[in-house]
């Protein structure tokens, strides 16, 4: 049993060692796959993948956006350098989107720093397993922090989904109660109609009769799609509390939930019975648009 988790939140990580100083931020939002976006300074670009395969191991589902931002400890032996040549690229890149776009805006030289590469570490005897231990570290406290974020905010997306679960089957119970009276409605007036079209002037065939109710009845029989529908609803309130990664389930299930309304919509014409589908409904997609924020 685990628990319900969003597909959104952020984190922020942080940690040094005698010579660098990593601070991490990672975003997540909701997507079908897991689909990681890292931003990083090109000269550690070796331990992308380390970072591909830590995230994974938090994080099974959703976008997930990384940007690494490496200091260099004074009183290190690293070399730091301006990256002129691309530097230029850069201002000649914002100098022709500036012209195309009629902004005028001006980067300051904070924001070129900030580029990708301009500012480079020299630094030809990097020790790979060091820079990775100091970045893990910080990586670690970032995803600790997003999934804090991320299981508080789908306990609350959990309890809501269930207070909505609670709604539609105590609305399934009305449209389940309504039903029972459609056909005897449907008897009545259809005895009525007939009086005031023969004017007592023929004998009503009363098995022609019958067999048009129980024709009408059959049509409108609405139970093995209660039956189903509130299966679903069993279905969809266990593997909430189960909890986990339940997203894709839940998204299955809703949708057969929704036929199932759906084709009860389709057999009944009681103007309450409909009212009452259309909450159901409602309900439904409320469910639906929280199940697509969950990992």
């Amino acid at each position: 049993m685990g628990d319900i988790v969003s597909m959104t939140g952020f984190g922020k990580g942080e940690y040094s060692d005698e010579r660098y100083k990593f601070i991490l931020e990672i975003k997540t939002v909701n997507n079908r796959y897991n689909d990681i976006h890292i931003r990083m300074p090109r000269h550690i670009r070796f331990l992308e993948e380390n970072i591909r395969k830590t995230i994974k191991d938090y994080i099974n589902r959703g976008r997930v956006d990384v940007s690494v931002n490496m200091e260099v400890v004074e009183g290190t032996d690293i070399e730091v350098k301006p990256n002129i040549d691309l530097a230029v690229k850069y201002k000649k890149a914002i100098d022709e989107l500036s012209k195309v776009l009629g902004k005028n805006d001006e980067l300051d030289l904070r924001d070129y720093i900030n580029l990708n590469d301009v500012i480079e570490i020299k630094n030809e005897d990097i020790n790979e397993e060091k820079t990775w231990e100091c970045l893990n570290k910080a990586l670690e406290q970032g995803l600790s922090t997003l999934n804090r974020m991320r299981i508080l905010e789908g306990k609350e997306l959990a309890q809501d989904m269930i207070n909505n679960i609670d709604k539609i089957a105590e609305t399934l119970k009305d449209i389940t109660s309504g039903s029972k009276n459609v056909v005897n409605e449907y008897k009545l007036k259809l005895e009525t109609r007939i009086n005031e079209i023969l004017k007592d002037e023929y004998n009503i065939d009363e098995n022609r009769l019958y067999n048009e109710i129980a024709i009408y009845a059959d049509k409108v029989d609405i139970n093995e799609e209660i039956i189903r529908l509130e299966s679903h609803i069993k279905q969809l309130k266990q593997t909430i509390k189960k909890g986990g990664t339940v997203g894709r389930k839940l998204d299955f299930i809703l949708q057969e939930a929704n036929r199932e309304i759906n084709t009860i919509g389709s057999k009944t014409q009681d103007l309450d019975i409909t009212k009452n589908i259309i909450e159901v409904k409602n309900l439904i997609e409320k469910i639906r648009e929280q199940a697509q924020n969950i990992e």
